[in-house]
């Protein structure tokens, strides 16, 4: 048998493009050239030449972080031309890129989730009810964004004011939830039935920063991110648990991870990734190097199972 011959999709459109484009670079270094006949694509410039390519391609790995990448337009996309691909489908992809309805499933399923408000962008909304709802300090983050973008903590009034005109410069429909102070924990999941949670990290960012914000995430020794997370081994399998259970209510297969907070005895679950980004100071190969897994042999395992996931559909 010859070479797998896989598409490495990355670039795309999103305010995430850069990331997204560093991934592809720092996956491409690592598949194994000798499995794996690899093309690089950035679906912003090269979708004609995908489509021109599509009876050469036996797999796709989409590294498109965001819009038009991770919330299933490029796996609908993919589908049309029937390509497989690595990850999520078009729904659990949809579904986990959108917090608010992902929250609606997370608490369907037993997950504690923090309490928020949802504002729409040209809506009638009073910044003092909604801290009269929340509290005093909130987080606001655009209904469908990654990395952060356009999120604040807001301590006052005016700060939530301008949190919420930053939002919405990301989206129509902005996320407002209490703000919980608590440890910040990841945690990656593997599989499409049998699911392995990877070690979890917990994440630290530096006291220049109020939180895990964009360039908190991307900046080298902007952040430290502590792996295996020094929890106890009880609250550790509690919350793997939490990110196995987000990672079925939302239907993802092959991989996620999920952010969540840690205050007490308490998991809050946030967010799920149904892309993680894969640079060199990104969580989900943190996690595998802790697990014994190098880039190279995480890439292999998400290859499998997505070809496991393909044959079962």
């Amino acid at each position: 048998m010859g070479r797998l011959r896989i598409a490495l999709l990355s670039g795309g459109w999103s305010g995430e493009r850069e990331i997204s484009l560093k991934s592809g670079e720092a996956v491409y270094r690592a598949l194994d050239k000798q499995k794996y006949d690899v093309t690089q694509y950035d679906p912003r410039d090269d979708l004609n030449d995908l489509i021109r390519d599509k009876e050469n391609i036996d797999i796709a790995f989409i590294l498109l972080h965001g819009k038009f990448g991770e919330d299933g337009c490029m796996q609908g996309f993919l589908d049309l031309l029937d390509i497989s691909f690595v990850g999520s489908g078009v729904l659990a992809s949809a579904l986990a890129l959108n917090k608010k309805v992902a929250k609606q499933l997370y608490r369907s399923n037993g997950l504690n989730v923090v309490d928020d408000v949802i504002v729409n962008k040209g809506g009638e909304y009073a910044v003092d009810q909604i801290m009269e709802t929340l509290g005093p300090s909130t987080v606001v983050k655009p209904v469908a964004e990654g990395s952060s973008l356009g999120m604040s903590i807001c301590h006052s009034k005016e700060e939530l004011s301008k949190g919420l005109e930053s939002a919405f410069q990301y989206d129509e429909e902005v996320l407002v939830e209490r703000y919980i102070k608590g440890r910040e924990l990841t945690c990656a999941v593997l599989g499409n039935k049998n699911l392995e949670a990877l070690p979890l990290v917990e994440i630290v960012p530096n006291p220049e920063y109020a939180f895990f914000d964009y360039e908190a995430k991307y900046r080298p020794g902007a952040t430290k991110e502590i792996c295996p997370a020094p929890l106890p081994e009880e609250q550790t399998r509690k919350v793997q648990s939490c990110a196995k259970k987000a990672h079925t209510a939302l239907g993802c297969r092959v991989w996620s991870r999920t952010d969540m907070i840690v205050q007490g005895e308490d998991v809050y679950v946030l967010e799920t990734n149904t892309i993680p980004g894969m640079t060199e100071t990104s969580l989900v190969p943190l996690a595998a190097r802790t697990a014994g897994l190098s880039l190279s042999d995480l890439l292999d395992r998400l290859i499998e199972l997505s070809l496991e996931s393909t044959d079962s559909r």
